[in-house]
């Protein structure tokens, strides 16, 4: 009887019917990307200047060992759901394919101007970075492979172990790096939301302290004793003049290594929004065109002033690096060059039956894409790039 005396009593009111949630993108996510971004940016300059500078090559070092490897997992986590249908083809392609193509006419142009203007093109030979859209390309083609087999990671390790001792596997497509880097991909495939629960504790942070800090030590040591080369993992052993068999060694290392540091790194990542996490969402623009800064600089002779030999000249270089990054991934810079980023291409690609129907059901969300856009969006598709 009491309910009488209510409005409605315990029921809801029909002119108002649940609204279906909204999807937001995961504030976590976007930091590390940003982040990860960040640092890349700030490695690629640092390798500017890194002759005979022990302090910035033993920073460099452990850059290298996680830096790449963390966009590569957070790309593969991001890519549980891809499979070869129609939908996440095409955007495959308009994500990753056409900006890789784009990028490589455009870099090979820029060179042409500002140093070689005999400079070929090469399709098949991605230029400085564009590595990572090739590697992309072919890991998320075979996504559905290492969905299907019963122990994804030994496989992809075991691989990598091989590549690294096949000189014959050459240059095309950078494909040592994409197989090499493999299994941190793989790794991101089988990662589920309560990993990243893990190392976000506290305890977890506060451990990763003495870690970082024995990774500056092993690096710092090996700088005299260790090939830089061989953190770029773009090369069979034999080729850097090392036996065969530490190929294999030097593979299983260096992903241990990378799943450690990579694992410290997201411990210290925001879980909450921060002035950055907008950012996140345009990481794939600061990964693709802070290369041509990068490029003009070695082109123009900007690196051999003898100011950057400096402390001071160093933390400079660092902060500029990490600026112009910054700047390149706001949304001014991607609502200018999303026609070659993002491109939509409809016009591309033939129709599949109930897109239209679907269309005009409800209007059509826009997905979030991402060096790691093709791989950020909340729901897990993996349609953008993720650096």
């Amino acid at each position: 009887m009491t309910s009488s005396l209510r409005p409605h009593g315990d029921r809801k009111s029909p002119s108002s019917p649940p609204s279906p949630p909204s999807r937001q993108r995961d504030a976590f996510f976007d930091n590390a990307k940003y982040l990860a971004i960040v640092l890349v940016g700030v490695g690629h300059a640092w390798g500017q200047i890194l002759d005979g500078n022990r302090t910035v090559e033993t920073l460099y070092r452990v850059l290298y060992t996680f830096h790449m490897p963390a966009f590569i997992v957070i790309s593969g986590y991001f890519s549980r759901s891809f499979d070869l249908s129609p939908k996440r083809v095409r955007r495959l392609i308009t994500g990753v394919a056409v900006p890789y193509l784009v990028f490589e006419v455009a870099y090979t142009l820029h060179r042409r101007v500002s140093e070689d203007p005999q400079s070929d093109f090469s399709l098949l030979d991605p230029t400085y970075l564009l590595w990572f859209l090739c590697a992309l390309f072919v890991w998320r083609l075979t996504t559905p492979i290492w969905q299907t087999v019963r122990r994804p990671l030994p496989i992809a390790l075991c691989i990598a172990a091989l590549a690294s001792v096949t000189p014959s596997v050459g240059n095309d497509l950078n494909m040592q790096r994409v197989l090499q880097f493999l299994p941190c991909f793989v790794l991101g495939l089988v990662l589920r939301p309560e990993h990243f629960r893990l190392v976000r504790r506290r305890s977890v942070r506060i451990l990763s302290v003495p870690v970082v800090a024995a990774a500056l030590l092993v690096a710092w040591w090996s700088v005299p004793r260790m090939e830089t080369g061989w953190f770029y993992r773009n090369a069979a052993m034999q080729e850097t003049g090392a036996p065969w068999w530490s190929g294999p060694v030097l593979t299983l290392a260096l992903f241990g290594c990378s799943v450690v540091l990579t694992a410290c790194f997201f411990a210290w990542v925001p879980g909450r929004r921060m002035w950055f996490t907008a950012l996140g969402a345009g990481t794939i623009y600061g990964y693709l065109l802070h290369g041509f800064l990068v490029k003009e600089g070695s082109y123009a002779g900007w690196f051999q002033h003898s100011f950057l030999d400096t402390p001071l000249g160093e933390i400079g270089l660092t902060v500029l690096g990490a600026a112009a990054v910054t700047l390149l991934c706001t949304r001014p810079v991607q609502r200018a060059l999303r026609f070659v980023v993002e491109p939509r291409m409809d016009w591309a690609f033939r129709r599949v039956p109930g897109d239209a129907a679907r269309g005009r059901a409800k209007p059509e969300r826009s997905e979030a894409r991402d060096p790691a856009a093709a791989s950020a969006a909340p729901n897990g598709s993996g349609e953008k790039v993720s650096v």
